[in-house]
């Protein structure tokens, strides 16, 4: 298999139904972003804890659904999407770590472990991807289904919360702000 094409010299690019887009337009700053973010997920593996592992692998797979589901307008019921269940289960990940967790009185300073950094780094790539898919659903190219929008919005809750525990088992302080 050749990995290059040369179809995307002048600045444009193959959705998966086939249609030719520019790399600027807003779903491929969606998608692009949602696999930047899968991409530096990938530089954690592996962790030092089986359950932290599992959750991030599963969050992985997660994103590449939210990708096909963006390069895919017009998605129908037999493609593979992100639904309420994958929510559900961010939300269950949420409070099943945070449940282990000193209680936060104020907000804390992005860092700590290794882990933990990268952690707070995805977190921010999220919130971008984020904002790139509701700038993806506001615009006339194609609608986005609220799920993989809720999902992303969860998921940066829960990198928050793994890079929290994995500061927290390492015995690793995290300072607040002083303002």
């Amino acid at each position: 298999m050749v990995l290059y094409t040369g179809r995307g010299d002048e600045g444009q690019t193959d959705l998966l139904t086939g249609d030719r887009v520019s790399k600027t337009s807003p779903r491929i700053e969606a998608y692009g972003t949602v696999d930047e973010l899968n991409a530096l997920l990938g530089t954690i593996h592996p962790t030092d804890h089986a359950d932290v592992a599992d959750a991030l692998r599963r969050v992985q797979n997660h994103l590449h659904v939210i990708q096909a589901e963006f390069a895919k307008p017009g998605a129908t019921d037999d493609d593979t999407r992100i639904e309420a269940e994958h929510v559900e289960r961010l939300e269950s990940w949420i409070d099943e770590f945070d449940e282990d967790l000193p209680a936060l009185d104020s907000f804390v300073l992005p860092g700590g472990s290794d882990g933990a950094s990268v952690l707070h780094h995805a977190r921010t790539v999220c919130r971008r991807a984020e904002r790139r898919a509701v700038g993806l659903a506001e615009t006339a190219t194609g609608a986005v289904r609220e799920s993989p929008l809720v999902y992303l919005n969860r998921l940066s809750d829960l990198l928050f919360v793994l890079a929290r525990t994995l500061n927290h088992r390492a015995g690793v302080e995290e300072p607040s702000p002083t303002y």
